[in-house]
């Protein structure tokens, strides 16, 4: 027997399907983040949503397509929310430091899509499906890079001769590793990266390694 708050779940499926899927992948994302493709469960994920088996493989087919829509859907909200940034070209270098900014506070708070990146990257990025389909989705974070790039080498304060995916990596590997190696660093280290004023402090010292990588330098671009 169903308890009355999973029936009142089941009784919306037909009004809101959208929902019912925002809601499995939002499960299947913490399930596979914390146990992997192999070990994560659709039962696990079935119980969280107040869903079945059935309806969840209704929507996405298997268990590899879920976890295949699940990796989509990460890199989509994160991309949605670099399209969001008001990044002003007039000043490239408040620009670059909001879009890695906003990278670092990402990555710090959505720890789930950090850990199933690590994952997959385990994977060979084999459950990415197509190549060119991926691609796009993720097209827009080099555009992104592209545009303020373009107008600081416009502007005199960028030097020219750089690739916006160059610039992308050393973005992300940096906000990346934040958040994906802190357990060891910590122990190695200690914690004072980690509280709040150090990871305000860290953010910035990113941002200040991105920019002096792409200061202009009048004596190589002239």
């Amino acid at each position: 027997m169903l308890d009355d708050s999973k029936k009142t779940k089941r009784q919306g499926w037909k009004q809101n399907p959208e929902a019912v899927k925002e809601n499995i992948l939002n499960a299947a994302l913490e399930e596979f983040s914390e146990r992997g493709f192999a070990s994560g469960s659709i039962n696990v994920i079935a119980d969280k949503t107040a869903t079945s088996k059935r309806m969840i493989y209704y929507y996405f087919g298997d268990k590899e397509g879920l976890y295949r829509k699940v990796i989509e859907k990460t890199y989509q909200d994160m991309r949605e929310g670099e399209a969001k940034l008001d990044l002003d070209t007039s000043n490239p270098i408040s620009a670059m430091r909001k879009l890695i900014n906003f990278t670092f506070e990402h990555h710090a708070e959505q720890r789930d899509f950090i850990r199933l990146v690590m994952i997959e990257n385990i994977h060979r990025a084999k459950h990415l499906g197509p190549k060119d389909e991926f691609s796009e989705i993720n097209a827009l974070a080099i555009d992104r890079v592209n545009e303020i790039y373009n107008a600081g080498v416009n502007q005199r304060v960028f030097r020219s001769g750089l690739c916006a995916s160059q610039i992308h990596w050393q973005i992300s590997a940096m906000c990346f590793f934040n958040v994906s190696n802190k357990a060891t660093f910590s122990t190695a280290f200690g914690n004072d990266l980690f509280t709040e004023r150090g990871q305000i402090e860290l953010c910035r010292s990113i941002e200040d390694t991105v920019l002096a990588f792409l200061q202009y330098n009048p004596e190589l671009n002239e």
